[in-house]
């Protein structure tokens, strides 16, 4: 018979390899819920100290110093959270410690909407900083280790995304809610994180550090599909973690020490731009730059623009690279720094001889404000323009970079060191800025912040290696050989 199968016949026939993403894409969503409280407990002073200036409670009214404190401590406990994330993501997984951060999160929201004096805000606040740190350091690791390489720089972006969406929640309910309703509305999306996630697999290369190969193959078939080649992909990561074995001399090797550094200074960079300080002062910032429309309408407007902006980062993100990106958001937050340098060094905040809190309890107390002046737009779309600038560049791929280029074998302690070393720099920064433009005026950290810029350009150009469309086992092997990315598959 003509169909009869003969010896030449293969008795099984191949078929075609079928990647799925969907089970990869609730994955990534589960986890990055993390990232959207992040960004809504950053901000969370914005709307929140022009409320209790204005309020009636003398308890939580503040001074200089206590705003300081109260926009800052939260990068404190974000650096604490960082260096917790060094032990957690390789003690107990990305995964579990995604999971953790919830625990400090759901109490430090319950403290602050409950408080009944400046200390409890405090408190809340420098839980809600560990919550964010641990998220920080664990959240860019798991996304970027469950990812295929094909929509690694999509997704890679999606913890910025997120916590720039939180952000912008937090500006919208804020024009509409107390600022207690603002601390119990953060609760929501952590109790959904964690609810989701006891559903989500843990990160493959985690399963096969620890020497579970079955449950990392399990954990790749779920996340690509039953008919995709997941065992290859399980086999080239499971060769490049064999490969190594992380030891303190392992950190005089260029292809440990040149990621890490990379890692650690992108991130001291980002925050030294600034964009913490100018997030968590944001509503008080317009209000010295005596801008004609309300504050906290102009905060809103800044949410949505940056939001937009990481959206249209993360569809260029794999196509135009990760360091065509970085120039042009060098360059734009560059040109707006300065121009709102320019602009606070030319006109005098209209608190005049006021103090900074003497000049929101006079503005949110009620007092009609100026007239329209188109001028006063100025700082307005300078804002806008850092947001955008910072969003599609130094933003989400300084996150992707770090969880792309950091050595395998030591992903989760470097990436633990390089929150902490940010949200140090931001507490710095943030616990300065007050004190700074009531010493010299808004345009001194302006000033500062454009010079940064500069220097952000020109690292860019002389360290940043460009990773789009590589392999996490082909970047490691571009540090560890300096000449190649290619990983053959034999």
């Amino acid at each position: 018979m003509g169909d009869s199968p003969d010896e030449t016949t293969a008795l099984i026939k191949n078929k075609p390899a079928r990647l799925r993403h969907g089970k990869l894409f609730l994955a990534v969503f589960s986890a990055v819920l993390g990232n959207f409280n992040f960004g809504f407990a950053l901000v969370f002073p914005s709307p929140v100290i022009p409320q209790l200036q204005k309020g009636e409670d003398p308890r939580l009214q503040m001074d200089i110093h206590q705003i300081s404190w109260f926009g800052s401590i939260f990068t404190l406990g974000a650096a604490l959270g960082g260096v917790s994330a060094m032990v957690l993501n390789d003690r107990v997984g990305r995964k579990i410690s995604i999971m953790l951060s919830g625990v400090p999160s759901v109490v430090g929201l319950l403290v602050m909407g409950a408080a009944q004096n400046f200390w409890m805000l405090l408190w809340g606040r420098f839980l809600t900083g560990i919550a964010g740190g641990i998220t920080a350091g664990s959240i860019p690791v798991y996304v970027s280790e469950i990812s295929h390489p094909s929509v690694r720089g999509a997704l890679g972006s999606c913890p910025q995304i997120t916590a720039v969406f939180g952000s912008l929640a937090l500006y919208a309910f804020g024009l509409v809610l107390p600022w207690r309703w603002l601390a119990v509305a953060g609760e929501i999306p952590v109790i959904i994180m964690m609810i989701l996630l006891c559903f989500m697999p843990t990160s493959p290369r985690y399963h096969i550090m620890k020497g579970n190969r079955a449950r990392a193959v399990k954990s790749l078939e779920w996340l690509r599909g039953p008919n995709s080649d997941y065992l290859t992909e399980f086999n080239k990561i499971e060769r490049s973690i064999n490969s190594q074995g992380v030891q303190w001399s392992d950190l005089k090797t260029r292809s440990y020490y040149k990621p890490i550094l990379i890692s650690v200074v992108m991130r001291f960079l980002q925050q030294m731009t600034g964009i913490t300080p100018i997030l968590v002062y944001l509503e008080p910032i317009f209000h010295m730059t005596a801008i004609s429309l309300e504050p906290k309408y102009d905060a809103a407007l800044v949410g949505a623009v940056r939001l937009m902006s990481v959206a249209i980062a993360a569809s260029l993100m794999d196509k135009a690279g990760r360091k065509a990106l970085l120039f042009t958001s060098g360059f734009l937050m560059y040109i707006a720094m300065l121009s709102m340098t320019m602009y606070t060094h030319k006109t005098q905040c209209n608190h005049g001889n006021l103090t900074v809190t003497e000049g929101l309890k006079s503005t949110y107390g009620g007092l009609t404000g100026p007239a329209f002046d188109p001028i006063t737009l100025i700082p307005l779309i300078s804002a806008m323009v850092i947001i955008f600038g910072y969003a599609m560049g130094w933003g989400p791929i300084t996150w992707l970079l770090m969880s792309e280029i950091l050595p395998l074998g030591a992903r989760g302690v470097a990436s633990g060191l390089c929150v902490g070393v940010s949200w140090i720099t931001a507490f710095v920064l943030t616990q300065l800025f007050m004190h700074v433009v009531e010493a010299y005026g808004l345009f001194a950290p302006f000033l500062f912040f454009s010079v940064v810029s500069v220097v952000n350009i020109i690292f860019t150009a002389k360290c940043v290696p460009e990773t789009k469309g590589r392999t996490l086992e082909e970047i490691e092997n571009f540090f560890r050989t300096g000449r190649t990315f290619t990983i053959l598959d034999s």
